[in-house]
Parts: structure tokens; C-alpha cells; sequence
């Protein structure tokens, strides 16, 4: 043996020295080459609750029970390394144990005395702590994460290892802030991550979560309530629950907790709590009738026999939770029956005084006064249940790297020093095996074994904890096994609302994600899937009508040459360009008769097939357009009715001179009349066909594909591009027409002649008429009767100037040939020129 620093496993575990009046103080204060220390957590309250499965204890004795299994747990695998020949051979561990009493100010007691320097009771402050030698060379616990959090502050400065068996706050999982802080339990966020897996198996999106007013209830709960939110789990409520049962106001809490639990009609309850905290909330929830629902736990308080041993506990509903995946220390608990039955000996008694002897009272008082004898009969239940691993994990994770810091071989280990500090690289880097099992500190410096999956299962009266799932990274539940508190047998629902029906979505309601009104998907959108807030548009080119889970493709629309209103305006096309002809050919027999000779001779017949071709226009209106037949249309319908105007203008011009200018009529009618109208008529076409070329310069009409105007159909309609060029195609006709009506609208023809004039007058007339119905209808109308409106257009203008113009000319050429004579249609040429009033 030999004396170097002292390793303490901290190791406060409540009333220990009052396990035997006068005999146990000293077996856990033991010397050694090495002194572990160890803090474990305990209650101090005196409240009597009746276990069914034990005799009735005092809490206080309740809650030592459990601190005093981790203490045996730790001096079991103390001595199992003392007696080892393989490990820290030569080397004997030491350990001191104290009471926290779930307080910080008790725990930083024990703790500062281990910061003291070896062999003193002053902490050194320096600047450099290298070969700072301090009382212990490693820390075992405290159990809970509150008190880690103030004791790891304190050893992390120093890089004194400290191993907790039960602190599982995310918070600790801060290398930077706790360098030297680990623990053989998994981090709060694997448990949180279980439980979110969990719930999204069963579906359970609408639920309540609660957490102890305390760091382990707080962190984790913040943990769930960040998770779930991408995972669609809505939080119907969240609150605390206080710790402190003897405070005021922490009836009052636990009351309008319950009372807003059951608000919310949730069927799943989500508890982050110890022990203690659970059994009040779980006795208010009975007490005030809070109906059976599904209670999520977890090891805090699950495995506890303070909550199990509740009056009529079975009534709350379903118990589900995760406890950690742990093996059995095997000697263990016959380790303890023969300690206990050691106790009773003179001889353990014997030494027991001795060793006290050694401990220096003055320094920390470790006796407790308050706590009653406990048998082994008491302890044993409790055997099957607490959770012993993690703390000889712990002890164990400590000797082998002060092992292999030393040096160790098989055989024996070198004289020589060790600093706290140089344990950190062994601890972080190299797994050690305890019982054939390997362990490792992760990068957080937790281990994370797993999982199960426990369901309270009662039969008979008896509680049971089943295993029903296991999760390790991935959750696997076997629910046949799980027997819920509802009729059937199987798990109830918990949601806010029903769930939507394919092509609806979620309509949110308020503030809360789950719930909502389900809407049905309005056109031209589809449901994309069962969770969506919202429908996806479809894309331009398909449709879909209301209420749709999927998009159809867009069928295209036009004027279709089979369909009842195109054969209709073709069959008027027919007509019109049949009446066209007929007049034409009517024309061409008379052609040397004053009427056509009036009329203007060839001229009229040139007039006659510009409207054919008008008329024949029409079917580039009808089939599929494209943008060639876009631009043709314009262009023949401006082209066809120019040819047209152009014949009326010398007739109208010479009209013109001899009613309204007679004196110079004589030397202007030469450029009016005979061959050199024609001329005029040129120059007319010529003049639209510049304004063509302009009007494919500036920007022809072209194909559009509508999206917007029908429903399920691509409407494909021509577009303007350029209104100044439709203006300047179409605006040079207008002018024609215009100047053609002033000229002849204010003439007088006496009785017994023809009015040639009034011919001309009523086809400009209906041309005005027609084109102001078009230009609104045209520019405004974006379907497939836009099309129907310029077939119209044509044939309305085409049929106007016939029935105005030649058909009066037509009926006297057939039905009174008597008036087809020279004196009637005399030519205003012939005449006298009349003197200027």
C-alpha cells in the first residue's frame, strides 16, 4: 500500500449512519490510497405514505432508501476493485459519503472540503493549479441535475473529475462550460427524442406537458416543447408543477394545473418530474376527478415506489415511460444481505468504532440524527427496482482511467503521483469494460445505452413493470402488449380535431397548430398531403376543380370547325359569299347599263369580289390559330374591306363635286370618273398596304394562350400587341368611310331620278355602327367568342354594304327593268352644273 492523493467518490447517501445505531457511520468512511467521494440526493420531508408492497416508512427513511442503494452499489464496486488483482492492483480505494438532502448549500459543503488542499482544510488560490494537489482525486455524483450543475462549476475549475449516476439536464452537456463534468446516464435529449418517436407512433398530437419546478423538469420539458414543434404534436398546455410541496401557493398550483388539463380535453399527459412532485400532481388528478388518460413518465419517477404506492393509482389511466436500459449487477444483492447481516455482529461494530476513531468530526459532521433503523427487509423491494449500474459504472470509469494513468500493468502499479487533471484524457478517449460490458463517455461526456420502453402493467393489485418497447436511436414498440384504459383495449385518440378528408386542408384556428377547420382545396388547387395548412397551386398548364388531390392537364380551346355555333357562322359565310357572287355575276350581265354604269362600272364588280374575299375571311377564324393566321387576319380584313371603301371614293368625290361644287367640278370630275378613278382606287390599296408593312413593323397580332379565362381549358385566342398599329391598320378604312359620308349624306336627288348617293350613305352608315359595337366587344372580350365576334363583324359588314348598296341596285335590274333606262340613272356627269349660290 502506499500513500498517494486521496481519490474521493462523493457519495452522499442520507441517513447511512444511522443504519445501525452505533455499528455502519464508519463502513462508509473508509481510508485508502485513494479516496472516492460521493453526494447523494435526499428529501427531508416526514410525510407517512403507505407502499403496498413494504411495511409503511417515514418519506424521509423512503427516500434514504434509494440513496442508500446507490451507496452500497458504490462500496460493492469499491471493494470489488480493491480485491481486484487485475485493476489498480496494489492501490486501495478510499471513500467518504454525504447527505446533499436535495439542497446546494449542503452539497457545496462536502465539496469544498474536497476542493481543500491534501492534507489541510484551506484552498489554495493560485494562478496555476497544475500541481495543485487537492483532498479527493475524483467526484462520484450528486444524483440530481441541480445540484451538478452548482457542484460541476466548482470541480470543472479545479479539472477534478466528477461522474454523476442521475444528472441528465442538457445543460451539462456543455464540455466548455464543465470540462471535467461527466455522467453514466444518457443526456435528457435522447429521453426527449423517445418521447416525441413515441408519441408520433400513436399519433397523439394534442397533449399536455408538465415539468417539476426544478432544473431536470424545466430543461427537459424546454427540450420537448422544442422538438415536437417540427413534428406536428401541438402542446394543448404547458405549465410547472412546484418541488417544494410545503410552499403556500403549491396547492393552489397543483390545482389550476389539473383544472387546465382537463380544459384542454387532452388524452395524453407528458410528465417530467421526480418522485415527489409526480405524487402530489397524480393525487390532485385522482382527487379531483381528472378522468383516465396516458401518462408519459420517466425513470424520475416511474420506477418510484412513493408514486406507485398512491390510493387508487390505477385509476389515472395508462402509465407509459422510458427508463434506461441497465443490466444487473450480479453478487449485488447477495452483497448486501450478508452486509446487513454483518451488522448485527459484534465484530463489524467492533471495527466500525475503530475506523470512526480515524475521521476528524470537526471537519464536516456526516451523522445523521433524524432518520429511523431500516432492515433489510426494507431495503429489499427496493432492490428490484432502483437502478444500481450507473453508479458502479461510475466507480469503475474512475479506476480505470486512474489506472491507466498510472500506468498500471496486470501485475502492479507504479509508485508514483498522480494529478486529478490527468485522468480527464483517459476518462475521454479509451472504453472500459465493467462485467463483460464495454462502456465509453461520448463527445458530451454522457454514455447512452438506450432505452426501454416500461408500461405499468397491474395485475391482481400488484403493479408490474413491463417492458413493451426498446429505443436506441430508432423506437420499437410492441403494442399488443400494452393494455390502455379504454374499452377495447386500444389507444385512444388524442387531437384537437377530426382529421381532414383528402382534398381538404388545415384551416388553423387561433394560435395553436392543431386546431383547425378543415376547408375544402378551391379550384386550380389539389391537396398535397394529410398535415398540409394549405393547397398547392397547380401548375398553368393543368386545372383541377374543387376539393381535387391531383392536377388534370389543360385541353385546348378554340372554334372548333365541328362544333354547332361554327357551322352556323360558316354556313352565313356561305350565304354571304353565295349573295356576293350572285350580285357580282348580276352585275357583270348588266355590266353596260346606266345602273352599273352609274354604280361605276367595272369598279362595282371590283368592289363585289373584295367582299367574296371578305367573306371568305372568315375561315381563318375558325380551327386552331397560330401566329400566322393571327397576323393573316387582320391584314384580309383591313386589305378586303379597303378594296371596297376604294371604289366608293370617286363615286362619293364626284358626287360631291357636282352637288356642293359646281364651278369646279368641270376640270376636278376628269380625275374622279372613267379610267382615272381607277388610280384613285390604286392609290387606296397601296396606302393600306403601306400601313401593313407598318402594322407587322410595329407589332402583329399573335398567339396567346389564356390560362385565366376557362376553368379546365387553355383558351387560345389572338392578342394585340400593338393597339397603335391595330389603330393605324384599321383607322385608314374609318377615315375612307367618314369621308365618303360627308360627301354623300346632305345630297338631294330630284323624284324622278335614283339617289346614288343614299347607297353609299347608309353602307358607311352600318359600317360606323357595326365597327362601334366591335372595338368595345373586341378589346374587352377574352374567350373563345372573341373569334365568333370578328366573324360576325365581317359578315355583318359584308351583308350591311350588300343589302345597302347593291341589292336595291340588284332588285331593279331583276324585278323593274322598266326603270334600267338613261333618264333614271343619268349620269350626275351628263348634267348641267348648277350656278354657285
Amino acid at each position: 500500500k502506499m500513500l498517494v492523493p486521496e481519490l474521493w467518490l462523493c457519495l452522499s447517501f442520507g441517513c447511512a449512519a444511522s443504519l445501525s445505531p452505533s455499528c455502519l457511520s464508519a463502513q462508509f468512511h473508509r481510508p485508502g490510497d485513494f479516496i472516492l467521494g460521493g453526494l447523494f440526493p435526499f428529501g427531508k420531508d416526514t410525510v407517512n405514505l403507505t407502499a403496498r408492497s413494504q411495511p409503511t416508512l417515514p418519506l424521509c427513511e423512503r427516500l434514504f432508501t434509494d440513496g442508500l442503494i446507490w451507496a452500497l452499489g458504490m462500496r460493492f464496486a469499491i471493494d470489488q476493485i480493491n480485491n481486484s488483482s487485475s485493476l489498480l492492483p496494489g492501490i486501495t480505494l478510499g471513500y467518504d459519503m454525504y447527505d446533499t438532502c436535495f439542497e446546494a448549500l449542503v452539497a457545496l459543503q462536502p465539496s469544498l472540503l474536497f476542493l481543500t488542499r491534501n492534507g489541510t482544510t484551506g484552498i489554495g488560490v493560485l494562478c496555476n493549479y497544475t500541481e495543485y494537489q487537492p483532498r479527493v482525486t475524483a467526484v462520484i455524483g450528486p444524483h440530481k441535475s441541480d445540484l451538478c450543475l452548482v457542484t460541476a462549476k466548482l470541480f470543472s475549475s479545479f479539472l477534478i473529475p466528477q461522474v454523476s449516476y442521475g444528472a441528465s439536464s442538457d445543460t451539462l452537456s456543455n464540455t466548455e462550460l464543465y470540462p471535467s463534468f461527466y455522467r453514466t446516464v444518457p443526456s435528457d435529449k435522447n429521453l426527449v427524442e423517445a418521447v416525441v418517436l413515441l408519441l408520433n407512433q400513436f399519433g397523439w398530437n394534442w397533449i399536455a406537458t408538465i415539468g417539476s419546478d426544478d432544473e431536470y423538469g424545466r430543461r427537459a420539458q424546454a427540450l420537448f416543447l422544442s422538438m415536437v414543434g417540427n413534428d406536428n404534436v401541438c402542446i394543448a398546455f404547458e405549465g410547472l408543477i412546484p418541488t417544494d410541496l410545503a410552499e403556500p401557493n403549491a396547492k393552489k398550483q397543483l390545482e389550476d394545473t389539473i383544472k387546465s388539463i382537463n380544459s384542454t380535453k387532452v388524452n395524453v399527459i407528458v410528465l417530467f418530474a421526480f418522485s415527489l412532485p409526480a405524487q402530489a400532481l397524480l393525487e390532485h388528478s385522482i382527487r379531483m376527478g381528472l378522468g383516465k388518460k396516458v401518462w408519459i413518465g420517466t425513470e424520475a419517477w416511474m420506477l418510484s415506489d412513493i408514486a406507485a404506492s398512491i390510493p387508487s393509482i390505477q385509476s389515472i389511466g395508462t402509465v407509459l415511460g422510458f427508463v434506461m436500459r441497465t443490466e444487473t449487477v450480479p453478487g449485488f444483492q447477495e452483497y448486501v444481505a450478508e452486509l446487513f447481516g454483518s451488522v448485527e455482529q459484534e465484530e463489524f461494530c467492533r471495527e466500525s468504532r475503530e475506523l470512526s476513531r480515524l475521521m476528524n468530526a470537526e471537519v464536516l459532521d456526516t451523522h445523521c440524527r433524524q432518520c429511523g433503523h431500516v432492515t433489510l427487509g426494507d431495503i429489499s423491494p427496493m432492490l428490484r427496482v432502483t437502478t444500481v449500474q450507473p453508479v458502479h459504472v461510475a466507480v469503475y470509469g474512475v479506476a480505470h482511467a486512474l489506472h491507466r494513468a498510472l500506468g498500471c500493468t496486470p501485475k502492479a502499479c507504479p509508485r508514483t503521483s498522480i494529478r486529478s487533471w490527468q485522468l480527464l484524457h483517459f476518462m475521454n478517449t479509451l472504453p472500459f469494460e465493467v462485467n463483460g460490458q464495454s462502456f465509453r463517455f461520448d463527445q458530451s461526456h454522457s454514455t447512452n445505452t438506450g432505452y426501454k420502453l416500461i408500461f405499468w402493467a397491474w395485475r391482481n393489485g400488484t403493479l408490474t413493470y413491463l417492458p413493451v418497447g426498446d429505443y436506441d436511436q430508432s423506437l420499437y414498440v410492441r403494442k399488443s402488449q400494452i393494455q390502455f384504459h379504454t374499452a377495447d383495449q386500444k389507444e385512444p385518440t388524442s387531437e384537437c380535431f377530426r382529421r381532414c378528408q383528402p382534398g381538404q386542408f388545415r384551416r388553423i384556428k387561433g394560435f395553436n397548430l392543431c386546431c383547425y377547420d378543415c376547408t375544402d382545396c378551391p379550384k386550380n388547387t389539389f391537396w398535397s398531403s394529410t398535415d398540409s395548412t394549405s393547397c398547392s397551386p397547380c401548375p398553368q398548364h393543368q386545372w383541377a376543380p374543387a376539393r381535387s388531390t391531383r392536377c388534370h392537364d389543360r385541353s385546348e380551346r378554340f372554334l372548333f370547325w365541328e362544333e354547332l355555333l361554327a357551322v352556323a357562322l360558316v354556313t352565313l359565310m356561305a350565304l354571304s359569299t353565295a349573295l356576293s357572287c350572285g350580285t357580282a355575276l348580276l352585275f357583270l350581265k348588266h355590266r353596260h347599263t346606266p345602273l352599273v354604269q352609274v354604280s361605276g362600272g367595272g369598279r362595282s364588280l371590283f368592289a363585289l369580289l373584295s367582299l367574296v374575299l371578305l367573306s371568305l375571311s372568315c375561315c381563318l377564324y375558325v380551327g386552331k390559330p397560330s401566329d400566322g393566321l393571327c397576323t393573316a387576319q387582320q391584314l384580309s380584313y383591313a386589305l378586303c374591306l379597303n378594296g371596297c371603301f376604294s371604289t366608293f371614293v370617286p363615286k362619293a368625290l364626284e358626287i360631291a363635286l357636282v352637288t356642293e361644287f359646281p364651278r369646279c367640278a368641270p376640270r376636278l370630275l376628269r380625275w374622279v370618273t372613267h379610267s382615272r378613278a381607277w388610280l384613285l382606287v390604286a392609290a387606296s390599296l397601296l396606302t393600306e398596304g403601306l400601313l401593313c408593312l407598318c402594322h407587322l413593323r410595329l407589332g402583329p397580332d399573335f398567339l396567346v394562350a389564356d390560362y385565366q379565362s376557362l376553368p379546365s381549358e387553355v383558351l387560345l385566342v389572338c392578342g394585340t400587341k400593338s393597339w397603335a398599329a391595330f389603330a393605324l391598320l384599321h383607322g385608314y378604312n374609318s377615315c375612307l368611310a367618314f369621308a365618303c359620308f360627308l360627301c354623300t349624306f346632305m345630297v338631294q336627288t330630284p323624284s324622278q331620278r335614283y339617289n346614288v348617293a343614299r347607297g353609299i350613305t347608309f353602307a358607311t352608315l352600318i359600317y360606323f355602327i357595326i365597327w362601334i359595337f366591335f372595338i368595345v366587344i373586341f378589346a374587352t372580350l377574352r374567350t373563345v367568342l372573341r373569334a365568333v365576334t370578328q366573324i360576325c363583324t365581317i359578315l355583318a359588314t359584308t351583308l350591311g354594304i350588300l343589302v345597302s348598296y347593291f341589292i336595291p341596285k340588284c332588285y331593279i335590274m331583276v324585278f323593274r327593268p322598266d326603270l334600267n333606262t338613261g333618264d333614271y340613272f343619268q349620269n350626275l356627269t351628263d348634267e348641267e352644273p348648277k350656278e354657285d349660290s
